[in-house]
């Protein structure tokens, strides 16, 4: 579960790129300085941060690439704080692609590896504006509150239609999921599928209303069930659309 935000320095600075990367346990500056590739795949940026001593340290390292169905230009990194190597994209919404802004989103990467659903209780509600949803999901080990945001990097029938945040202990807003608005095509009732990475790993749900909700603004989150009906990408992991 990590967001951040990172911006293109000029030309002449020493750090390339620098950045604010984000999760429930940790909130660090970042830095993107260039390092000389010794092939082509090997890494074009040093990832470093300053700890609590005022150190300066390398704590991963980061590409250049191309995504390969959009073309769009991205930054991949691997990074590791001391609580295991993790992976991130830095991406850019449409808006700043077109006015070539060196401002980037960053974004989680996490495989495909999902966890059954188990007991889980939850609940989304549709808010009054700005087309977005509120809502919970939780079990005996973990409890968390989030948003659903339309997804802006929306380009292609396939890509989620919301992405899924919870707040970092500063507040920032914290990308861990996304969500497809779907129909059912045994009941043609319109339901969300969601795929939200949680501390026991990437879990999929449905959102669908009962006889009683429907027509109103609250779903209840139940345990996915493989019906046929989820759309083409709900199970493609959390990736640079997503």
């Amino acid at each position: 579960m990590f967001a951040g935000t990172l911006t293109r320095n000029v030309e002449t600075a020493a750090a390339q790129y620098t950045g604010m990367i984000h999760s429930t346990r940790f909130d660090i500056a970042i830095q993107l300085e260039a390092r000389a590739k010794m092939s082509e795949r090997s890494p074009d940026f040093d990832v470093t941060a300053v700890n609590k001593s005022g150190r300066k340290v390398r704590i991963g390292t980061a590409w250049n690439e191309t995504g390969n169905t959009s073309g769009n230009p991205y930054i991949s990194m691997q990074i590791d704080v001391g609580l295991g190597p993790f992976r991130v994209n830095a991406v850019q919404t449409k808006e700043a692609r077109a006015t070539q802004s060196g401002e980037f989103e960053i974004i989680p990467l996490v495989s495909n590896g999902l966890m059954k659903s188990g007991s889980i209780s939850g609940e989304l509600t549709a808010m009054d504006a700005d087309n977005a949803f509120t809502g919970y999901i939780a079990n005996m080990m973990f409890d968390l509150e989030f948003m659903l945001i339309e997804n802006s990097y929306k380009s292609e029938e396939t890509h989620p239609d919301y992405r899924i945040e919870v707040s970092s202990p500063r507040g920032t807003p914290i990308r861990v999921g996304s969500a497809w608005m779907a129909k059912s095509s045994r009941t043609g009732n319109d339901y969300l599928s969601l795929l939200i990475n949680t501390p026991d790993g990437d879990l999929r749900v449905n959102a669908v209303q009962n006889e009683e909700q429907r027509g109103g603004q609250t779903f209840s989150i139940i345990p996915f069930i493989d019906s046929g009906d989820q759309p083409q990408d709900a199970g493609a992991g959390l990736s640079l659309v997503a």
